[in-house]
């Protein structure tokens, strides 16, 4: 040990060192991949199973058929009727088959305005309360006249009635039943469950006359055919990442594939063989959406207010028929019925790739945590680089122009009883200048409320424009606040290594926080900003030697690489990316944001514009060839 402390002492300082953390930043970001490829294998998946007891899946026997069948063709020849009917016409004939059915009915006008639009109706709803409960608890059942396809729900909206006419016979309900009918499926909603919190905005959003107890769930039927369907499709995704209690998914796949062998499916995987591409495609088309944060059905809206909600949809063309539909959602609500407390017992973040599996948040987070974990490394060896003296070892004659080799000075080091002799320079510490690089990654991230703004604000029409005049600035903007900074400031080197070092330190405390509430968007954001972490001062030594021709050459080619790669991965580079592949225009793409932002209260723009974007402005900005 007396040996090596003197080894241990000069090793701490050698600049050998900071070569290291680059490679350790790529090998993160590589593992957090690989990571990810390995969730679909058996070996890091489980069976999903039913944590709460009291749910019973399937164990009661379910009546609804045979003369429900023409009380179900009655309402949906009603429905079609009304289908070009104005919106007091559709309010007024539903709320008269609600009342004649015994229940109180009662409706809830609702204006919202995004993108240059705006998104109006009246929502229709009626409360059965419960024979044998005392209105503290109700669940709700969601038909929207438009599903999110914009098609009309004939047959949903038509089981909606024809189950609230069913369920008023039954005595046998231990909680209310609130059946709603909502004029769309993504502001309808919206505007009915901020009311019930009470967290709506009047006269916009008017106030609910007639209310029940607390939402334990929330069933959303969706049927637009007026023929048999194959398949059961169960949306969950809820909106920002959230997600439902699993033990609902997975009563909703036993009561539909268990009870009434009707096949469920999920994330539009309509034909999934479980092999391995397929569970893995199942995970992204999930992390998308989570990622994106966006509502895939009527149910996301009730999410974020704690309430446990999915959509049921039918697919394909086969011989299940609407009463098996039917008595898919009554068996379905008595098992919610027999809740006696709110869902707890099971898990709220997980990645499901097949109705039968699920990978925990345990499993998958740290590939998220590791991505973010890159840009620490890389922060912390810039800001050991930033305090180290800069290497002098060579020293020019001023009248012969020659290199000569400077005198070193050696320093006594005594610790634990052991000496050793190490360089001086090596014992230095620089003193670090924080105010310049402090203010500029702070005016980076507040510059993001300007994108922010103007993309949640301007009209529907001017979106592409928009993007398109954003882009061509975003690409010279790096390069003018590089100039600017220059002639201005003149920063040192070590400035500059302690600005890409606070850069990349808060994106990845900014995604390590996010991947714990939307590991998706946390996932993305970290991978399409891992170039920045390779880009522009790394904080590696190297020995100060005369110019030449070729040296200059080849930063300049390594300048233009990180400027063309950081182009390729910019934001407003990947929406257009991402809107050519997909195949949806950018306009539809910024219509959905400003919705989101607007009525759904999305912080996915947020995180795009003041996370994401200031972090690839920073290192754009570090990568510019100094003018």
């Amino acid at each position: 040990m007396a040996l090596l402390l003197p080894t241990i002492l000069a090793l701490r300082r050698d600049p050998r060192l900071l070569y290291l953390p680059p490679y350790l930043s790529i090998l993160c970001v590589l593992v957090g991949i690989v990571w990810l490829f390995l969730l679909p294998l058996d070996d890091y998946s489980r069976r999903t199973y039913i944590s709460e007891n009291a749910l019973l899946p399937g164990q009661v026997h379910t009546y609804f058929s045979g003369s429900e069948q023409n009380i179900f063709n009655a309402y949906r020849h009603e429905v079609v009727a009304l289908a070009e009917q104005p919106q007091e016409a559709i309010s007024a004939k539903l709320e008269e088959i609600l009342k004649s059915s015994g229940l109180k009915v009662a409706t809830q006008k609702y204006k919202y305005r995004a993108g240059g639009n705006e998104y109006g109706g009246e929502n229709v709803y009626a409360v059965l309360h419960a024979p044998r409960g005392d209105a503290t608890e109700a669940i709700v059942l969601v038909a929207a006249w438009k599903n999110m396809e914009d098609q009309l729900n004939q047959s949903g909206v038509a089981l909606a009635l024809t189950l609230a006419r069913y369920f008023k016979r039954w005595s046998l309900w231990s909680k209310d039943i609130i059946f709603l009918i909502t004029p769309d499926s993504k502001a309808g909603p919206q505007a009915w469950v901020e009311a019930y919190h009470d967290g709506h905005s009047p006269p916009d959003v008017a106030s609910l006359p007639l209310k029940s107890g607390a939402l334990e769930g929330a069933i959303v039927v969706d049927n637009p055919k007026d023929h048999r369907f194959e398949k059961i499709h169960i949306s969950y995704d809820g909106l920002n990442g959230q997600l439902p209690n699993l033990d609902l998914f997975n009563t909703a796949v036993s009561v539909s594939s268990g009870q009434h062998g009707i096949p469920a499916v999920l994330q539009r995987m309509w034909k999934h063989d479980d092999a391995y591409e397929e569970r893995l495609r199942t995970i992204f088309r999930s992390m998308a959406n989570q990622g994106l944060g966006h509502a895939t059905g009527p149910h996301s809206s009730f999410i974020p207010y704690h309430v446990d909600a999915i959509t049921l949809s039918t697919v394909g063309e086969g011989w299940q028929d609407d009463m098996a539909f039917g008595r898919v959602v009554e068996s379905l609500f008595r098992s919610l019925n027999n809740l006696m407390e709110h869902f707890h017992q099971s898990f709220f973040l997980y990645l499901l790739m097949q109705t039968n599996r699920f990978v925990s948040i345990g499993t998958y987070l740290p590939s998220a945590m590791l991505v973010s974990a890159s840009f620490s490394i890389m922060a912390l060896a810039l800001w050991i680089a930033s305090g180290r003296a800069p290497k002098s070892n060579l020293t020019q004659s001023s009248k012969e122009g020659s290199f000569q080799k400077k005198k070193i000075e050696m320093e006594v080091v005594k610790s634990g009883g052991v000496t050793a002799i190490i360089p001086k320079q090596e014992l230095s510490i620089q003193e670090r200048h924080l105010l310049f690089p402090v203010i500029s990654i702070l005016t980076l991230h507040f510059l993001g409320v300007i994108p922010l703004y103007i993309f949640n604000n301007i009209a529907q029409k001017n979106f592409t424009s928009a993007l398109n005049l954003f882009t061509a600035v975003n690409a010279v903007l790096p390069l003018l606040l590089s100039g600017l900074s220059t002639r201005l400031m003149a920063p040192t080197t070590q400035q500059r290594l302690l600005f890409k070092c606070f850069s990349l330190l808060l994106l990845g405390m900014f995604l390590a926080t996010l991947a714990t509430v939307n590991f998706s968007l946390s996932f993305f954001v970290g991978l399409l900003s891992s170039p920045l972490s390779l880009v522009g001062p790394l904080g590696i030594p190297s020995q100060s030697k005369p110019s030449t021709s070729s040296a200059f050459s080849s930063r300049t080619v390594k300048k233009g690489i990180e400027n063309i790669v950081l182009q390729i991965t910019s934001p407003p580079v990947v929406c257009f990316a991402v809107c050519w592949t997909t195949g949806v225009s950018v306009e539809h793409v910024l219509m959905e944001a400003a919705f989101g932002w607007k009525i759904w209260g999305l912080w996915t723009q947020v995180i795009v514009w003041c996370v994401w974007w200031p972090a690839w402005l920073a290192g754009a900005v570090g990568a510019c060839p100094e003018i």
